[in-house]
């Protein structure tokens, strides 16, 4: 028998008839035959006014063990709203809120952005079974966890969709299912660009990188529980079924098992390319680009200042992009000269969990000052870190920054 984890977002039980949608789709899903969990959120204007008032009635003399605990009223609250209407659709159902013996999500005691003890929770989360075996569908508490004291805690704001991944992963689901009250995932925000068209289908890597970088479509941490086992889905509530149209997540994130801090195989060349002023110039990184691409050269990466803008290429087309390259630079009014620096090495970070860690750029960068290995150039966003160093020391470098990330 298929199992399914439905989390309904704040949005998909915004009111009362959303939430008797929901429990309708819930309930046929059932007599279909699916072994359902579902995940209930609050609206995010619920959570708003929640840490409003808590700030006004008790401003700096709450604690963060306080404020967990009245946010954790929302989602308390929704789930026992959702409850109410599968029962008054003639199923049995029981919420499990951190006060339950089921509770499934067991944290450290960070109350406001705890981390999740993964071993105590898959244990705890397949304890869940026994009430699905008595026909009891069970209503989750999303975003909340459980410390080991037994108290509150948060997984932060958007932490349901970490909540329904980790069950998922951790039950063998075969889907996930999102809903919430648009259709999907869209080629842009509907809300500004009119022609905004419903994408079939997004990976999971292209999903993260939205998602991190402002869409609020999935919290990103989420993901990185997405097995290629795990079907998952994003649909809206509104047609009352668990099965319509919507956007397919494919795929797993695509991250070495083990490894934090991956090398790019081959050296890459720097060519860096002089000039004046070169951020007011209008579309001056296009031409340089499409010139490239005119000669069959790719590249790797691209830094621009004001005074330089350096390129990354492989070095087997090093002489051949710089010789193409000064070719430009003659047939510019812009740029002055340009040269053909070392060859260099190239190291990602993409772990999530590094990624976000405070401190770690200051970590790395000292672990390597230590080790007498100079840093080229580093980059970190959202998503990745990106360290470049001498092509002789990446290999050296590359093990050392994931001794400290172990």
């Amino acid at each position: 028998m298929d199992l399914m984890v439905a989390k309904f977002d704040g949005n998909a039980l915004a009111d009362g008839q959303k939430i008797r949608n929901a429990a309708k789709s819930i309930v046929k899903e059932y007599e279909n035959g699916t072994r359902i969990v579902v995940i209930a959120s609050a609206p995010s204007n619920t959570t708003d006014e929640l840490i409003k008032l808590s700030d006004d009635a008790a401003g700096h003399f709450l604690t963060d063990s306080q404020k967990a605990e009245i946010m954790a009223m929302g989602e308390r609250t929704r789930a026992r709203l959702l409850k109410s209407a599968i029962e008054a659709e003639g199923l049995k159902a029981e919420v499990i809120d951190p006060y339950s013996d089921l509770w499934p999500i067991i944290t450290d005691s960070n109350f406001l952005e705890a981390k999740i003890d993964l071993e105590a929770s898959e244990h705890k989360i397949n304890t869940l079974n026994i009430l699905m075996n008595q026909g009891i569908i069970p209503v989750i508490c999303g975003f909340l966890g459980k410390g080991k004291s037994g108290e509150i805690t948060t997984l932060g704001r958007g932490g349901s969709d970490i909540t329904a991944f980790l069950i998922g992963n951790c039950m063998n689901a075969n889907e996930v299912i999102i809903i919430s009250d648009v259709d999907g995932v869209m080629s842009s925000d509907p809300n500004q660009i009119q022609k905004a068209k419903l994408l079939k289908e997004i990976s999971v890597e292209e999903l993260r990188n939205l998602s991190t970088k402002g869409a609020r479509l999935i919290h990103p941490h989420a993901l990185k529980y997405k097995t290629p086992e795990l079907n998952a889905r994003i649909i809206n509530g509104k047609y009352c079924d668990l099965r319509s149209q919507g956007t397919d997540i494919i795929g797993p994130f695509e991250v070495e098992t083990g490894r934090k801090a991956s090398l790019y195989k081959d050296p890459l060349s720097i060519i860096a390319i002089v000039g004046d002023h070169l951020l007011s110039k209008v579309g001056l990184l296009s031409r340089l680009t499409d010139y490239m691409a005119d000669n069959d050269l790719n590249i790797y990466k691209v830094s621009v200042g004001d005074n330089s803008i350096t390129v990354f290429v492989d070095k087997a087309d090093s002489q051949r992009a710089y010789k193409i390259l000064h070719d430009f630079v003659l047939e510019s009014d812009t740029f002055n000269s340009l040269s053909l620096g070392k060859d260099t090495a190239h190291i990602t970070i993409v772990n999530l969990d590094v990624v976000e860690k405070p401190g770690i750029i200051a970590a790395i960068t000292e672990q390597l000052r230590k080790n007498n290995i100079k840093i080229i150039e580093i980059n970190s966003s959202l998503t990745a870190i990106v360290l470049i160093v001498d092509w002789a020391d990446g290999e050296r470098a590359c093990k050392l920054i994931n001794e400290i990330l172990e």
